[in-house]
């Protein structure tokens, strides 16, 4: 079961994948996660990236692949993994459809989870953190018990400056640019399945798990 989880930021798909994971106990792979064990374990690889990070710039598509090719190799993947954040274009959609053709292995499926824009602006627009302790809140589907303070610690709550409106939809904005052509190209690979976003995060979970029966 080798899956790549696609939608816009805010969508829920790293959830789901979560979900998928621990549901099938196959790994979770996300890019942030593969740089950090990388980094942190001094590997050729790692070093290479950090080179980029530390200057604030984007790890390149070959080096991001190749990380990825070398986490596909250990043993938790034999019964495969649950793919989140790459690729990302469609450049990079290429790249890994030819890396794994060359060890005659590909994806199995691609999940889009679907919600429109104007719902994402709501939800994201909705979170709040705690600047303390870093507890996340929702004004709508989990609100704290009392409103501006944490649940947890009592600190302050208030809205990142990525779940702002502005900021949002300049995110969705670039999503719309470079990660929406995904759909079309998972289409025509014939291996694209969409599920419906906006629904109960457990409602979503069962639409996913019935793509696999």
């Amino acid at each position: 079961m080798k899956i790549v989880m696609l939608g816009a930021p805010g969508a829920g798909k790293g959830t789901q994948a979560k979900m998928i994971a621990a549901k099938y106990g196959i790994p979770h792979i996300s890019t942030g996660d593969i740089f950090r064990a990388n980094i942190k374990n001094g590997t050729e690889l790692g070093e290479k990236a950090k080179q980029y990070m530390d200057q604030g710039l984007l790890v390149p598509d070959e080096l991001t692949l190749a990380l990825i090719m070398d986490r596909f190799a250990k043993d938790d993947c034999a019964n495969g993994y649950v793919l989140d954040g790459f690729p990302r274009t469609i450049a990079q959609a290429e790249a890994l459809t030819e890396s794994l053709k060359a060890q005659n292995d590909a994806l199995d499926m691609a999940i889009d989870v679907d919600v429109p824009d104007e719902d994402i602006i709501e939800r994201m627009g909705g979170r709040r953190a705690c600047v303390a302790c870093g507890g996340t809140f929702h004004v709508l589907f989990n609100p704290p018990r009392v409103s501006g303070k944490c649940d947890l610690c009592g600190g302050e709550l208030s809205i990142r400056k990525d779940d702002l409106p502005e900021t949002v939809k300049k995110r969705l904005m670039v999503y719309h640019e470079q990660t929406q052509p995904l759909i079309d190209y998972y289409k025509a690979e014939g291996i694209l399945r969409t599920v419906d976003g906006t629904k109960d995060v457990n409602e979503v979970f069962a639409e996913i798990t019935a793509l696999f029966e």
